[in-house]
């Protein structure tokens, strides 16, 4: 096998949150196809310079913001790649093909609409989930889920798992559809639960427990490919077992020590950060973390956090202000 080629891809987003798609060139590698603008890391260059340098080169723009947001080795028949793909936040000039090539702003949501490069599959889905990922909390009275689900949405979360493991069937199903409209286009909700229930359930997606990727055929994804599907992993085995059901993100916990699993073994930073470089899709964080981590979960390889009580919205104070 050859040297795996090193290159440099960026996310660039404007202001309104569309996404820049450039077309390879007919007679380059995977020419023809859409792909997210990077190049080659050449000796002795940073990943930042790298991309500093093939964005100016290639759309004559200068970086001013921009983190990791993921990092996929891909092997092609005629070629072995790491893509380091990084989210440009924030850029000067007018984004333009310098070198002939077309460009198109896209939505996030229609991303998957355009043919790009295999390995540029998990960018895709790495570019339309945010950073933050809401796990609902356990034993809430009714009207207190829909309001915290509800000032949530509001705060900015878009991606909320309905998680409720002490409810039984019929209880769980009608708060999903509850929840479901408090979401309605405005976030994207996971539920979990049998999969026999999925169809019952088209706007959502489904959460996978350990137990269900153990049990599930290898091989074999269980939704279609436009329905979202996460997986919770808590090992190496597990993970594997994920990106053969070729799920869309995984939740990788306890990295940290936690109030609600004292007795759970931490993974620790160092290891969350090794098993996610090598992972190839969107992964989220949990144990013991939230906003706060966001930067520490980015530059380990994570597209970021998940959490209960950190992203759960403190209830309003209902007492009366004081009459002056």
């Amino acid at each position: 096998m050859s040297r795996r080629v090193h290159v440099a891809a960026a996310v660039i987003r404007d202001a309104s949150g569309c996404v820049l798609l450039a077309r390879r060139p007919l007679d380059k590698h995977q020419g023809g196809l859409w792909e997210f603008p990077g190049g080659k890391v050449e000796a002795g260059e940073s990943v930042e310079q790298a991309l500093a340098r093939e964005l100016d080169e290639e759309l004559g723009i200068r970086v001013t913001r921009a983190r990791p947001l993921i990092q996929i080795s891909h092997d092609y028949p005629d070629k072995q790649v790491l893509l380091d793909v990084w989210l440009v936040e924030a850029f000067e000039g007018q984004p333009h093909g310098a070198e002939g090539q077309p460009l198109v702003w896209v939505a996030p949501h229609a991303l998957s609409d355009y043919e790009v490069p295999q390995a540029n599959t998990p960018i895709v889905r790495a570019a339309q989930l945010p950073d933050r990922y809401l796990i609902t909390p356990e034993r809430l009275a009714e009207n207190e889920l829909l309001r915290g689900v509800e000032r949530a949405i509001e705060a900015g979360i878009t991606l909320v798992q309905l998680r409720l493991p002490d409810v039984d069937e019929a209880t769980y199903r009608r708060l999903a559809g509850l929840v479901m409209e408090r979401c309605d286009d405005r976030a994207t909700l996971m539920l979990k639960g049998p999969l026999a229930w999925a169809s019952d359930f088209p706007r959502a997606g489904w959460h996978l427990t350990a137990a269900q990727l153990d049990q599930l055929p290898k091989g074999v994804r269980p939704l279609p490919s436009d329905r979202l599907l996460g997986a919770s992993c808590h090992d190496a085995t597990e993970l594997a077992h994920a990106v053969a059901l070729d799920v869309d993100f995984v939740t990788l916990s306890p990295v940290c020590q936690t109030e609600t699993h004292p007795h759970a073994s931490a993974i620790g930073w160092a290891q969350a950060a090794e098993w996610v470089r090598h992972l190839d899709r969107p992964a989220y964080l949990l144990g013991g973390l939230g906003p706060g981590d966001l930067m520490r979960a980015w530059h380990s390889g994570a597209q970021g956090v998940a959490a209960i009580r950190q992203l759960w919205p403190a209830e309003p104070s209902l007492r009366s202000p004081v009459d002056h």
